[in-house]
């Protein structure tokens, strides 16, 4: 299998090739270089792998939570390159990508959504519905449930730190791609100008 793989939802920004059993990673940081750095990235990855695009069964992303900004321009970016070489996509949230990186079965995938909050995923037996949370209630659910605290970047609270590229790697080989135009951006919450209105 051949895939592409973006994630631009956080500070980081990590872009994966798969070409059978190899793969390419490119990791940045600077949530502000996204979008100048993104499809450079993407062509030194393929290129590392002697890998056109023609050649790619699909481009993955993750759709969120995390930087609306960011999110946008992964989505964008990837439904681009599928609409120009026809072919499919595979949208992966953030937090499946962060839980997919770790083997853990009770696990909570968070992701720092500021102000004291995070988004978070319960997983196992620490089974939690994707939302917008405080951080004392993870905690405390955390602790109920006697789970691991995953993240891929620093958040506000104790956590394991993940590799969200191995993530990534997992969810695309467990994924079913679908048409580009299907890619859409997965929201727990108003961004900051909305609520600010």
């Amino acid at each position: 299998m051949n895939y592409l793989a973006i994630d631009t939802s956080s500070l980081r920004l990590t872009v994966l090739a798969r070409k059978g059993e190899e793969t390419a990673v490119f990791c940045a940081q600077g949530r502000e270089q996204h979008s100048v750095v993104l499809m450079d990235a993407v062509g030194e990855v393929l290129a590392r792998l002697s890998l056109a695009l023609r050649e790619l069964d699909f481009v993955a992303c993750t759709v969120g939570p995390g930087s609306f900004t960011g999110i946008r321009i992964g989505i964008s970016c990837a439904k681009g390159l599928c609409f120009g070489a026809d072919l499919p996509a595979l949208g992966v949230t953030t937090l499946s990508a962060i839980a997919y990186a770790e083997k853990a079965e009770d696990k909570v995938a968070v992701v720092d959504a500021g102000h004291g909050h995070v988004y978070a995923e319960g997983f196992g037996r620490a089974h939690l519905p994707a939302g917008f949370y405080s951080v004392e209630e993870i905690a405390s659910h955390a602790a109920k449930t006697q789970a691991r605290i995953l993240s891929a970047e620093e958040v506000p609270l104790p956590a394991s730190a993940v590799d969200i590229a191995k993530g990534l790697d997992c969810a695309c080989l467990a994924g079913t791609p679908h048409p580009a135009s299907r890619l859409a951006a997965v929201y727990l919450r108003k961004s900051n100008a909305e609520e600010g209105r």
